[in-house]
């Protein structure tokens, strides 16, 4: 099939897990022999002098039609709508410029920052539309919609589920948010989670235990928090449990790996539960040191409030890290208690510490869940079975063609205690 991804981020441009998503399966697929062009952009605050649009192949067989920034003074922090409608207009006429003769089967969205392209580009093109929901506005919110911003976003996220031929959510928790939100039928909705390479995350043991020596020399129990540092994924809930933690469990130290707006937040709650010198925060780290970090800890731990999947999850249990995670969104899917892992209440930090303290306690148990994990990555996360399961997305979606819709109301309050 000739497949045209539309996805505001691609690598090297990657802000979280949907880059990653997107690259995996365009490289998948190609691999598979369907022809991929992924229609995305150059870095933030790039114009068309320093990142020229580009159209090049890479070396799996993906051709990527990369957009430069139009000449406009937008940023995205400041005015992420307008920004959105520019980037989204600079790719309709790219692609609409430099494919030339070249038509796809299908076109893929990814999530509803490209929906005014992806719609464009599928009704002038005449090909069926699917769209992958990596997230929602009010998930991400708890349910509240309380910014003009916030409902302008949830209203294109509406349009792109409601205009698309067929929806893909990554996880069962993310089919049923969806369904809710934007009164969707759940049954046609398709779950295709995310995927994982194992072998990118073995580690030689001599980087493992300069890991170790380094963070814990004294043999003290050591976590891992990794991933994006935004209120929604609950790391100021593990910095409050970490004091009951070092009580049962003296010494304990966490380690804090990734970057975001919630980095202040952080540091200020260390210092208010008294445990700023038992948190190291590392900032983003490469992929070499992470993975000798996750094969060196005790224990990741997960504590998102809101989590539509959590390829960190997969990446640790790649790594063969104990996982402790809550139950937020898609970590259900993947971490089990008392099977894959050790689970509990998203937002619940006495049950937080709960779970890390049994991890602790009982190293040899949770090395049995960690084995238990991995072994699972490569019948239910393996990137080449999910690369066909959505080519057959592919195969089997309606064309139903353009349509114009009518504005969804929104409703006022939690928007989930409809």
């Amino acid at each position: 099939m000739r497949v045209l991804m539309v996805s505001w981020e691609y690598p090297p441009v990657v802000i979280g897990g949907l880059g990653r998503h997107v690259h995996a399966l365009a490289r998948e697929l190609a691999a598979a022999g369907h022809e991929v062009v992924v229609l995305s952009r150059h870095p933030a605050g790039t114009d068309a002098e320093t990142h020229p649009t580009c159209d090049e192949r890479t070396p799996d067989g993906v051709r990527v039609l990369r957009v430069a920034e139009d000449p406009a003074h937008l940023e995205f922090a400041r005015d992420m709508v307008a920004w959105t409608l520019a980037m989204g207009h600079a790719m309709v006429r790219a692609a609409l410029t430099r494919l030339g003769d070249w038509r796809p089967d299908v076109v893929h969205a990814h999530d509803w920052l490209v929906a005014h392209p992806a719609i464009a580009l599928a009704d002038v093109l005449d090909a069926p539309l699917v769209a992958t929901v990596h997230a929602t506005e009010a998930g991400r919110f708890n349910g509240w919609l309380s910014s003009p911003v916030s409902r302008q976003v949830h209203s294109t996220e509406w349009w792109l589920a409601h205009r698309a031929d067929t929806v893909i959510t990554c996880s069962t928790a993310m089919r049923t948010e969806v369904a809710e939100l934007f009164d969707l039928d759940p049954t046609p909705i398709a779950v295709l989670h995310n995927g994982i390479e194992p072998r990118g995350w073995r580690v030689p043991r001599t980087r493992v235990r300069a890991a170790r020596e380094r963070f814990a020399p004294d043999g003290a129990p050591l976590l891992l928090y990794f991933g994006r540092l935004e209120y929604e994924k609950g790391c100021q809930d593990l910095v409050a449990a970490l004091p009951r933690i070092r009580r049962t469990h003296p010494g304990t130290r966490l380690l804090v790996a990734g970057t975001g707006t919630a980095a202040d937040l952080l540091i200020d709650a260390a210092r208010t539960h008294r445990v700023r010198r038992s948190v190291a925060f590392l900032g983003h780290l490469p992929d070499p040191d992470l993975a000798a970090l996750l094969c060196a800890v005790d224990a990741v731990v997960l504590p998102s409030r809101y989590e539509p999947f959590g390829i960190v999850a997969l990446e640790a249990a790649a790594a063969g890290a104990p996982l402790v995670a809550s139950a937020a969104g898609g970590l259900g899917d993947i971490v089990v208690d008392g099977v894959s892992g050790a689970s509990f209440p998203p937002g619940d930090v006495a049950s937080l510490a709960r779970a890390v303290g049994a991890v602790l306690d009982d190293p040899a148990a949770a090395a049995r869940r960690a084995r238990t994990a991995r072994a699972r990555l490569g019948a239910e996360f393996d990137w080449a079975r999910i690369a066909a399961a959505t080519a057959a997305v592919y195969a089997a979606a309606p064309h139903g063609g353009p349509r114009d819709l009518a504005r969804p109301k929104i409703p006022t309050g939690n928007v989930f205690g409809r």
